[in-house]
């Protein structure tokens, strides 16, 4: 996807997020146990600010954050204003500039561009669930991308580099193929001790394969299907189908 295209996104999400969140700030998140819809709209905005400072400055904030002064602000104008201050920083700066991100690979204020459009769609539909509304569509290239950000730069990345974490899911696996596949897009997924990775394209047999429509995929993938089992498919063993959701959640935790 373009930049311009993440942007587009980003802005029509978080517009969704914006009229969704005020109506239940009270209600509880399912998919966030331990949240409010508050909470969650309170946590969207510290995230943009914190990605604004990230692309300002030339490295993220530090561990100290959020800055305690923001615990009194009302989350939905704290929203509004994060969210005018990160358009803003996108929109004086090129997607190849850059900007200090938590993935060596990719240090430029495009990264941020892509994980904001994608933290955005995910978080309202958060919101979408604790306040019992529908949850709006997501469009087919915005769902296939956050598949593969979420499958190579969160889970194999964090693998690699943080490997300590994923011990006692890895450590015992007797080495499995997973396919992840969804309309116009597909991944094989192989894992062991100490390994996971990520490839294009599906070729062969799979000891687990995933499959449905990309908003299914994508909120499957998240653990974002609340009640609804959607159009997924999941073929496989139990304890496959476990590993590779536990790669998933500790990785994104």
């Amino acid at each position: 996807m373009e930049h311009a295209r993440y942007l587009e996104c980003l802005a029509a999400d978080y517009t969704r997020l914006r009229a969704v969140a005020p109506r239940a700030l009270d209600a509880a998140v399912p998919t966030c146990p331990g949240w409010t819809i508050a909470d969650l709209t309170r946590h969207v905005g510290t995230v943009y600010l914190h990605k604004t400072a990230a692309m300002r400055d030339g490295v993220e904030p530090e561990q100290n954050w959020p800055p305690p002064e923001l615990a009194d602000e009302p989350p939905v104008a704290l929203l509004d204003r994060a969210y005018a201050g990160l358009r803003a920083e996108f929109a004086d700066r090129r997607p190849q500039d850059p900007a200090g991100s938590w993935y060596p690979p990719d240090q430029t204020v495009g990264f941020w561009g892509r994980r904001m459009a994608q933290e955005t769609v995910i978080h309202r539909i958060d919101a979408e669930l604790g306040a019992g509304q529908p949850v709006a569509p997501v469009p087919a290239d915005l769902a296939v991308d956050g598949i593969d950000e979420l499958l190579k730069v969160f889970v194999a990345f964090a693998v690699a580099d943080w490997g300590a974490y994923f011990t006692d899911i890895l450590d015992a696996s007797p080495g499995r193929t997973y396919t992840v596949g969804t309309d116009g897009a597909a991944w094989r997924v192989r894992t062991g001790p100490g390994r996971f990775t990520v490839e294009d394209g599906a070729d062969g047999d799979a000891d687990v394969t995933v499959s449905g429509p990309p908003t299914d995929v994508l909120r499957w993938v998240w653990n974002r299907t609340g009640d609804e089992a959607g159009g997924i498919t999941v073929e496989g063993r139990p304890e496959a189908v476990d590993e590779l959701q536990r790669c998933i959640t500790t990785a994104t935790q």
